[in-house]
């Protein structure tokens, strides 16, 4: 089955809501703020420009599992970069194809050099089931519609 619907789509409907912060930022602010916004993932910028992603993978294995503070740290030196991008026009099937094969759970969207929205496996996972469930309705429609 082939996932359909572009990713520009998706962040129409999700809203393009991005948190971040900078890279001094230490990685207990950024644990704080990931709690507070209910994410898993904050982008790190400075001037508009994306420099990484902080996740919560990343503090329990370059903070927690070293023995690193979480005030003393910053989030430069755990964030993982460059980041795997996508763009608006990049496909749903594509995205979980990225994630998958890569191993991450976020995407941040970029159009013309800016970030215009961040996707999480989460989301890529809600769409499918949204366009399953959509054509499953259509078939039992046109079945019923059979049976008349």
């Amino acid at each position: 089955m082939e996932i359909t619907g572009k990713i520009g789509a998706l962040i129409g409907n999700k809203g393009g809501q991005v948190w971040s912060l900078e890279p001094t930022a230490s990685v207990y602010d950024a644990i704080a703020m990931m709690a507070e916004k209910r994410v898993g993932a904050l982008l790190v910028m400075q001037g508009g420009q994306l420099l990484g992603i902080v996740s919560e993978r990343d503090y329990a294995r370059k903070v927690i599992l070293q023995g690193r503070s979480s005030h003393e740290t910053p989030v430069a030196e755990i964030m993982s970069s460059p980041v795997l991008t996508v763009t608006p026009e990049n496909t749903v099937g594509e995205c979980m194809h990225l994630v998958t094969e890569k191993r991450i759970r976020h995407l941040p969207v970029m159009e013309n050099g800016r970030v215009t929205g961040m996707v999480s496996i989460g989301d890529l996972v809600n769409w499918v089931i949204s366009e399953q469930q959509q054509t499953i309705r259509h078939l039992e429609t046109f079945i019923s519609g059979m049976a008349s």
